[in-house]
């Protein structure tokens, strides 16, 4: 009879692209997990892995079981969580996709509130870029996700989370840190750290300079970082200013390493929203989350960052 743990190991080698990195996750060996995908091969009679040295990638056979074989856990372990849920209990596991900040500064309390209500139901944090999550999204590989942007057209649902400023920093040693406020135009003179181009803050600070008549190619670009953490580190050493979410510049303000600048006529703002497949029928743990996040215990336990200064 074919194996629902073999093809547990198959979809996680799939994953990895390697046999080593499989069995770590699974807590298997490189033997154990060869052993399980040999016998997948030999009972469906191809081999599902061109190997070459240390490299591999999925043969034809293999692309065309992989969704297959994700379809057959995900509803092995939905008729588990089913059958516990008819005693009562809310039981399962989920994978929730999210960028950086949303990883580390918003999910961590929700999901330990979570848990005291549904000990049973263990929560997964994926993180990864904001264009990956909405990927992982649509083919079924993440239950939720967390993304500070909407796209139209690919079945999602979404709600209301969280809003986050986006905000100017500088180092603690910059004049500006002493301004009650600077101008759009005062951006131009100073080096400036940009996130990757697909970061939800780089869209909303550059479509904010749009509006007053500044474009990209006149910054001053010192360098692009693709993380929040990393910017404000490059800032505290005096790379450059930079315009980052408040959540991910909390502790450098708190430290007193970095100074929050207001711009006039910059009020930088994002909604981070839950999202979810509507194609993909939740399960019990899925939707009591998904329902959980906007009641007020929930609600109460979002990051609340006070305003650095008050404007002058």
């Amino acid at each position: 009879m074919l194996s629902i743990d073999d093809l547990v190991v198959f979809v996680e080698a799939a994953d990895c692209n390697n046999f080593s990195k499989a069995g770590r996750k699974l807590h298997l060996t490189q033997p154990a997990v060869s052993q399980k995908i040999g016998g997948l091969e030999d009972r469906f009679g191809v081999k599902l892995f061109n190997r070459q040295g240390r490299s591999m990638c999925l043969t034809e056979a293999g692309q065309v079981l992989e969704p297959l074989a994700k379809e057959v856990i995900g509803l092995s372990r939905r008729l588990d969580e089913t059958m516990v849920s008819l005693q009562g209990e809310v039981v399962g596991e989920m994978t929730v996709g999210c960028s950086t900040a949303s990883g580390k500064y918003l999910l961590p309390g929700q999901i330990a509130l979570f848990r005291q209500q549904f000990p049973m139901v263990r929560i997964n944090v994926e993180v990864t870029s904001r264009r990956s999550v909405l990927d992982k999204l649509s083919v079924g590989d993440v239950a939720l996700g967390v993304s500070s942007k909407k796209i139209e057209g690919r079945d999602l649902e979404y709600k209301e989370l969280f809003t986050d400023d986006v905000i100017l920093i500088v180092p603690e040693d910059h004049p500006w840190a002493d301004y009650p406020q600077i101008y759009p135009d005062d951006l131009l003179d100073e080096p400036i750290i940009l996130r990757e181009e697909a970061a939800g803050t780089r869209e909303v600070f550059l479509e904010s300079l749009r509006n007053h008549d500044i474009y990209p190619e006149m910054l001053n670009v010192a360098m692009e970082l693709g993380n929040a953490e990393a910017i404000e580190m490059a800032v505290e050493e005096g790379i450059g200013i930079a315009f980052i979410s408040r959540l991910a510049a909390t502790r450098g303000l708190e430290l007193g390493n970095i100074a929050e600048v207001r711009v006039a006529g910059m009020d930088l703002k994002r909604t981070i929203f839950m999202v979810r497949n509507q194609n993909v029928a939740p399960t019990r743990a899925q939707l009591n989350f998904w329902d959980f996040v906007s009641t007020p215990e929930a609600q109460d336990r979002l990051p609340s960052v006070p305003m650095v200064r008050e404007e002058i």
